[in-house]
């Protein structure tokens, strides 16, 4: 194993723990669980990023990962590191959280105050053929905030489509850092 293999996982193993020690996070799991991902650099395959197997769900109360962090364990969030890296060089990790109103009034006052940038994707812009053509959502989606906000946002979310629940994503340099972002939200909703 490599020493940016080494570091990649001890910081997911470090963001996993302070997740799973916020009982404030639960809160912020939606239906389709949390995932985070770490990319180490120069990979270009999804079997390369390293993901939390099985997700973040929900136990008695506390968020709770499933299982260890491995490569190759999340496949859309790694996608998406992956094609949001090549807008943005210095992304290398991603969580995805709950969005629902209040959540986006939320996050959106706390960017001002970080001076991070927000942006959301309005789904019904999307392609039909990107929609239904499994892969190809997510070149769809960054470039969509490209052209939209003329840079890629590190926080946004994804607006409702069908068969599809809402999202945040936190894109940033490490999973300790999207991590961190998260809770900070998470504590603001609690």
């Amino acid at each position: 194993m490599s020493e940016a293999l080494d570091l990649v996982l001890g910081n997911m193993v470090r963001a996993i723990s302070m997740l799973e020690n916020s009982a404030e996070f639960a809160h912020l799991v939606p239906e389709v669980r949390v995932n985070l991902v770490y990319a180490p650099p120069d990979v270009g395959s999804p079997k390369e990023v390293a993901g939390v197997a099985g997700r973040i769900t929900v136990v008695n109360g506390r968020p709770k990962a499933a299982g260890l962090p491995q490569l190759g364990a999340s496949d859309h969030m790694a996608r998406l590191v992956l094609e949001a890296r090549s807008y943005d060089p210095n992304i290398a990790a991603g969580i995805n959280f709950k969005c629902d109103e209040y959540i986006i009034s939320v996050v959106r006052d706390y960017c001002r105050e970080k001076s991070i940038s927000f942006g959301w994707i309005d789904r019904t812009h999307e392609p039909s053929e990107s929609a239904r053509e499994d892969g190809r959502s997510i070149p769809w989606k960054m470039a969509y905030l490209v052209k939209t906000y003329g840079h890629l946002p590190r926080l946004f979310y994804e607006g409702p489509a069908p068969g599809k629940e809402p999202l945040f994503v936190a894109l940033g340099r490490d999973a300790a850092e999207v991590a961190g972002i998260a809770l900070e939200i998470a504590a603001r909703i609690a």
